[in-house]
């Protein structure tokens, strides 16, 4: 039975106007590391200067990988529910039905390439953004479309996702792991708060 194995990898920490800070290439390098020691067939990677070039940073750790962009991963709000929870009404304040439209059309996108099983074994790493490796995971799990507003990940955190021809469910397998980034490197992306 071939399996699909998708490393899921949101891009290093960056500046604001989107290029990866010092923090970001190290965090990139170390998930890179961690990665090498995988049969990885392919990396991919937003066509965003931060994913772009953490995907470099990871595809030099991956000589037999070819580094690839693809569109469908670019950084994108992938659902706008009709009636957001009260503590996000600020957040999609503004977005209309076109906007919705729009998003639902690229999360399809997203899912159509990534989210489904391989006609032969394959590892591919995805550079991406926190909201598309929520909804791969939300797509994965089978949960409702909103959900992806309460799953989060980490700067160069990795998510492990499998699919299997044949029919059966995915497997979510590891999820917002950041073992390979010693302590002053985790938690970046995420908000001020007490973490483990």
């Amino acid at each position: 039975m071939a399996t699909r194995h998708v490393y899921l990898v949101r891009h290093g920490v960056a500046d604001p106007f989107g290029e990866l800070t010092d923090v970001g290439q190290r965090q990139s390098e170390l998930v890179g590391q961690r990665l090498a020691g995988l049969p990885i067939d392919a990396v991919w990677h937003s066509p965003l200067p931060r994913a772009v070039r953490s995907a470099r940073i990871v595809g030099g750790h991956l000589p037999n990988a070819a580094v690839r962009e693809a569109a469908e991963l670019v950084d994108h709000v992938p659902y706008v529910p009709a009636g957001a929870p009260p503590e996000w009404a600020p957040f999609f304040d503004g977005y209309g039905a076109e906007e919705a439209a729009e998003a639902k059309l690229r999360a399809g996108a997203l899912t159509d390439r990534f989210a489904g099983p391989a006609d032969t074994e394959t590892h591919e790493v995805l550079v991406t953004h926190a909201y598309q490796v929520a909804w791969l995971v939300r797509h994965a799990l089978d949960a409702p479309p909103v959900r992806w507003l309460g799953l989060n990940c980490g700067n160069t955190a990795l998510t492990v996702i499998q699919y299997r021809d044949g029919g059966s469910a995915p497997t979510v397998v590891l999820y917002n792991d950041m073992g390979h980034l010693p302590a002053e490197l985790r938690w970046t992306g995420f908000g001020a708060g007490t973490r483990p």
